[in-house]
């Protein structure tokens, strides 16, 4: 019975796997749809959020399972919650990568103010949902851990594009329609961070037993 569970898991951990790099991969094109102005590029990341929602179906189909027949206990039963809840925030990762490519299509004519911070942040996003997977994975209480601190990372260049696109603006009225679309890139990108950062607290809840709010209030 145990190893019939072990290989569940298993499976369960390579959904995971899969459903993570269609989000980093969503989120490297919608970057690079942006900057290259790629609109085909764009249309692609829209379409492929759909791969998204239906991992996220399969995922929680396979956990149910698990639960229903397995009956799990202690860390097992915390291991399969926490997938539960990190499917929910992965999901949201692919609708803002397809919010990005939305607005990709509309900046398509002009080459983005702050592209170097923005594909830095692309970049800084990315890590973060792939060492949050990784991490539950391996079960990697450090690499959760380290996933939450990198969020800082990715708010300060979030705050270095918005005070970017102010001056902008306040040089040049004109371009503050395309600043503002640029900031939402920025924001959605900020949302993919906190995501992350949910995924890796849910990591270290299925190792510990407790989730790091729950630690913060306690205090």
């Amino acid at each position: 019975m145990r190893n019939k569970f072990d290989e569940q898991l298993a499976t369960l951990n390579e959904e995971l796997t899969q459903m993570g790099c269609l989000c980093e991969q969503a989120i490297a094109l919608a970057s690079k749809a942006l900057l290259d102005h790629d609109n085909d590029l764009a249309r692609e990341v829209i379409a492929t959020d759909r791969d998204v929602d239906q991992k996220e179906r399969d995922i929680e189909g396979l956990c149910l399972k698990l639960l229903l027949r397995q009956q799990p206990v202690a860390r097992d039963l915390r291991q399969i919650s926490a997938a539960l809840k990190m499917i929910t925030d992965m999901e949201r990762i692919g609708d803002q990568a397809a919010d990005i490519s939305e607005i990709a299509l509309f900046l398509n004519q002009q080459t983005p103010e702050n592209s170097e911070h923005i594909s830095q942040m692309a970049a800084a996003a990315i890590r973060m949902v792939t060492d949050s997977v990784d991490a539950y994975v391996r079960q990697d209480l450090e690499l959760a851990r380290e996933v939450i601190h990198y969020d800082d990372v990715v708010d300060d260049l979030f705050l270095r594009i918005r005070e970017d696109l102010i001056a902008k603006i306040a040089a040049d009225p004109t371009c503050g329609g395309e600043a503002l679309d640029l900031l939402m890139v920025a924001k959605y990108l900020e949302r993919i961070g906190d995501h992350a950062t949910n995924i890796a607290e849910w990591v270290e809840f299925s190792i510990l037993g407790h989730h790091p709010e729950d630690a913060a209030n306690a205090n």
